[in-house]
C-alpha cells in the first residue's frame, strides 16, 4: 500500500537524542517527540533540556522502508519490545497544503476580503474580494502582522496610487493594493517561490498588467506613492535607506512583522529619513507608518 507508515513509542527512560539517531539510521524521514499525558514543563534552566515524564516519539517511514523486519530493528536499538512499537498507516498527501483545508474566507477593514480558491466569494456585493492560493509561500492575512498590513490598506490606500510591496509572499498585500484602487503595484521577495505565487495569483485575479513581479530589487521603481513591507525588525531596519529611497516626497511607509517590543529599534532605525508611529496593534505584534517629507 502507498504512503508511509508512522512509528510511535512511549520512550520509558530512553534517551531522546540515542532514540531519534535510531530512527534516522534505520530511514525514518522525520521524528517527533510529544506529551503522553499533557504534563506541563516549566521554564527550563539555561542550557537544561526538559522533556515531559512520559514522552511519545512517533517517527514517520516511508511505509516500503518499515516492514516487520524494521520495527524489530528499530526496537532493538531502543531497548524496547517490538510490541511497544504501535504503527499506523499514513496515506500519502500533498503535505505542503494539507494546512488549507483551515484557510478560511476572511474580511479585514470594511470592506476587503481574501478568499481561498476553494471556498465561494462572500454574497455581499461591496466588498473587494481578493482570491488567494498561496502556494509555498508566506501570506494569506491569518498572521496578525499580515492582517495589519491588510487593514490599513482597505482604510487609507489613495485610489491611484504607485506601490512597492518589499518581501511579497503570497502577493496578498500587492493584490490587495491593486483590488482598492491602486494604478501599479511593484512586488518584489528573495524566494522564488514568493515571486511564483505572486504571479500566479495576480493572473487569477485579472491583475497581471497591474502587478509587476521584480526577480530583483534593483529594479524597484523610485518616486512611489506608498512602499510596505511586512517582513522582520532586524531586516527592516538593514533596509531603511533602500526602502526609504522608493519613496516619493510625501509618500508613506508601511512597516510590519515587528513585536511590540521591537518598536523602538524600528523607530531608531528610521529616523535618518521619516518619523515612525505605530498605528495598530494585535496579539503582540506592531504595525508602524511614516510619511517622508518634501526634499529641501
Amino acid at each position: 500500500m502507498p504512503g508511509f507508515l508512522s512509528l510511535s513509542v512511549e520512550l520509558k527512560g530512553v534517551d531522546p537524542d540515542s532514540a531519534e539517531a535510531a530512527c534516522f539510521a534505520a530511514g525514518a524521514l522525520s521524528v517527533t517527540l510529544t506529551d503522553a499525558v499533557d504534563d506541563a514543563i516549566l521554564e527550563p534552566a539555561p542550557g537544561e533540556v526538559r522533556l515531559w515524564p512520559q514522552t511519545v516519539l512517533q517517527a514517520l517511514f516511508p511505509a516500503a522502508a518499515a516492514g516487520p523486519e524494521a520495527i524489530v530493528a528499530l526496537a532493538g536499538a531502543l531497548a524496547l519490545p517490538a510490541g511497544s512499537i504501535r504503527v499506523e498507516h499514513v496515506a500519502d498527501r500533498v503535505w505542503e497544503r494539507e494546512w488549507l483545508k483551515d484557510f478560511h474566507a476572511m474580511r479585514f477593514g470594511r470592506r476587503l476580503w481574501i478568499v481561498p480558491n476553494h471556498e465561494a466569494l462572500p454574497a455581499d456585493t461591496e466588498s473587494v474580494t481578493v482570491r488567494l492560493d498561496p502556494g509555498l509561500a508566506f501570506g494569506t492575512g491569518t498572521h496578525p502582522s499580515t492582517a495589519l498590513c491588510l487593514t490599513w490598506l482597505d482604510a487609507r490606500l489613495a485610489p491611484g496610487s504607485i506601490v512597492i510591496d518589499y518581501g511579497c509572499g503570497s502577493g496578498v498585500l500587492a493584490l490587495a493594493a491593486a483590488k482598492l484602487g491602486a494604478r501599479t503595484v511593484h512586488a518584489f521577495d528573495i524566494d522564488p517561490q514568493a515571486l511564483l505565487a505572486t504571479r500566479d495569483n495576480a493572473s487569477a485575479n485579472g491583475l497581471a498588467g497591474r502587478i509587476h513581479v521584480h526577480q530583483q530589487a534593483t529594479t524597484l521603481p523610485a518616486q512611489v506613492d506608498v512602499v510596505i513591507a511586512n517582513i522582520l525588525a532586524g531586516t527592516l531596519v538593514g533596509l531603511a535607506p533602500r526602502l526609504c529611497g522608493h519613496l516619493a516626497p510625501g509618500g508613506q511607509l508601511i512597516l510590519a512583522g515587528i513585536l511590540k517590543q521591537q518598536v523602538h529599534e524600528v523607530r531608531a532605525g528610521f529616523s535618518a529619513w521619516l518619523n515612525l508611529s505605530v498605528f495598530a496593534e494585535q496579539d503582540g505584534w506592531s504595525a508602524l507608518s511614516g510619511r517622508l517629507g518634501p526634499r529641501s
